[in-house]
């Protein structure tokens, strides 16, 4: 099977689905895992849930892992480029010969499945592609990521030494539900009798996961309990803060954006502090590892004229983590934001955040397999009867051109939204401009 045909073959399953809110959708997925030899049971896990900043907090502790001397394995969702990405191994992506590989020889229970269950879905084949590549590069740790909520959620089949859920907002409520005590009820499905589950969520969702916890006898360790932070002064495109741990100081350097990614950071923390010792990476492992931390599509800042942020920011709480941190990081500074949406998603919510910013707006549009963009004369039309400067251009190419045009060199370019437009202009800009634009 040659890579292509491997995509081809996966873009083919994106229709072959359970439905997210029926109640036995966890079989399928369990049925292939056990015809392929339950490869997720062969090395420890660690399972990040949470509405916002899972990814970013997987990809810490992968990199603190890693810098220990532990193979790790990372698996985030979506990807941003390339399917291989859903298999990182020491922050490495499968190449495209590993990514066909496994997937052809993962045929033979797909198959099986296939006939007990129906053919597994996209989300299912991916994410049992990277337990299987886990195995087969023998990781020492696997750093699992959840899709979606957590208690139906495919990864919710892994033995994990250690579970997080980073923060509790309203996202997929079509799915979880409508309140954050639904919504944090769900996420919480991860907690397992005897495993730690650290958590930075705040109220009404803390004490619903800390309820949840109890009744199946999982420790539960709230990051606002065990760890503070505190701020240093912090480079141009960085930032430099302590936490203090119950058990240690860590001196922190991100060269990421954004000051929510010091709670994640803290999270982060506290989860590899709950590891058994011979697994725990040293202070200095973590500082080493924090220090070249690379989050693509994570307020990505490419110093150029205008400069240029790539976050994605799909649901309202990570909308607005994103409007405080431009809000923080470039005062008095006026953005040109470059937007796009599914057309499942709270457009008001996600918009809301960025209309208290200084800015104009361009809403496109993206293209990808079994997703629908919500319509940029929609989202126009959303700005408009809020007063807010607005155009809309459904070529996202075209629609970035006309951003950084109408910018000036103090002004800031956010590209944000869909994961799909953000990766869509990430891509273009580093073909076209380049890492000569960073400084």
């Amino acid at each position: 099977m040659t890579y292509q045909e491997a995509t081809e073959y996966l873009l083919g399953t994106i229709n072959e689905s359970i439905s997210r809110r029926y109640p036995r959708r966890l079989e399928r997925m369990a049925t292939l895992l056990r015809h392929l030899g339950e490869p997720q049971l062969r090395y420890r896990t660690l399972h990040v849930g949470g509405t916002s900043g899972k990814g970013s907090t997987a990809t810490m502790l992968a990199a603190a892992l890693t810098a220990s001397g532990k193979r790790t394995g990372l698996h985030t969702k979506p990807h941003l480029t390339s399917m291989t990405e859903r298999a990182r191994i020491d922050g490495r992506a499968l190449s495209e010969e590993e990514f066909a590989g496994v997937l052809e020889s993962m045929r033979p229970a797909i198959e099986a499945t296939a006939g007990e269950m129906g053919r597994p879905s996209y989300y299912e084949t991916l994410l049992a592609l990277a337990f299987v590549a886990f195995e087969v590069a023998k990781v020492d740790v696997g750093v699992i990521e959840v899709g979606v909520g957590g208690t139906l959620d495919g990864t919710n089949l892994v033995a994990p030494d250690v579970s997080i859920i980073t923060n509790i907002g309203l996202d997929h409520t079509d799915i979880l539900g409508e309140t954050l005590e639904e919504i944090a009820r769900d996420k919480a499905g991860i907690a397992k009798p005897g495993v730690p589950l650290v958590s930075d969520a705040r109220e009404p969702g803390r004490a619903v996961i800390q309820r949840v916890c109890a009744q199946v006898g999982a420790p539960f360790f709230g990051v606002a309990d065990h760890a503070k932070i505190d701020p240093r002064p912090g480079e141009r495109y960085g930032q430099s803060f302590a936490v203090r741990t119950d058990e240690a100081t860590y001196e922190l350097s991100l060269p990421v954006l954004g000051r929510f990614q010091q709670r994640n950071a803290a999270t982060a923390l506290l989860a590899l502090e709950r590891l058994r010792p011979e697994y725990r990476p040293s202070v200095e492992d973590v500082e080493r590892a924090f220090a070249g931390l690379v989050i693509p599509g994570r307020m990505e800042f490419f110093p150029a004229f205008p400069g240029i942020v790539f976050d994605v920011a799909h649901n309202p709480d990570k909308a607005e983590n994103l409007a405080q941190a431009l809000a923080e990081t470039f005062p008095e500074r006026r953005f040109s934001f470059v937007v796009a949406l599914s057309e499942m998603k709270d457009a008001v919510g996600v918009l809301r955040p960025f209309f208290e910013l200084s800015a104009s707006f361009v809403f496109t549009s993206f293209e990808a397999p079994g997703r629908t963009a919500a319509s940029p004369q929609r989202l126009l039309n959303i700005a408009q009867q809020e007063g807010i400067s607005a155009r809309a251009i459904a070529d996202p190419v075209e629609a970035l051109g006309v951003a950084r045009r109408n910018a000036d060199a103090s002004h800031v370019v956010v590209v944000t939204g869909s994961t799909f437009v953000v990766a869509t202009l990430r891509d273009w800009w580093l073909t076209n401009v380049g890492e000569r634009s960073r400084s």
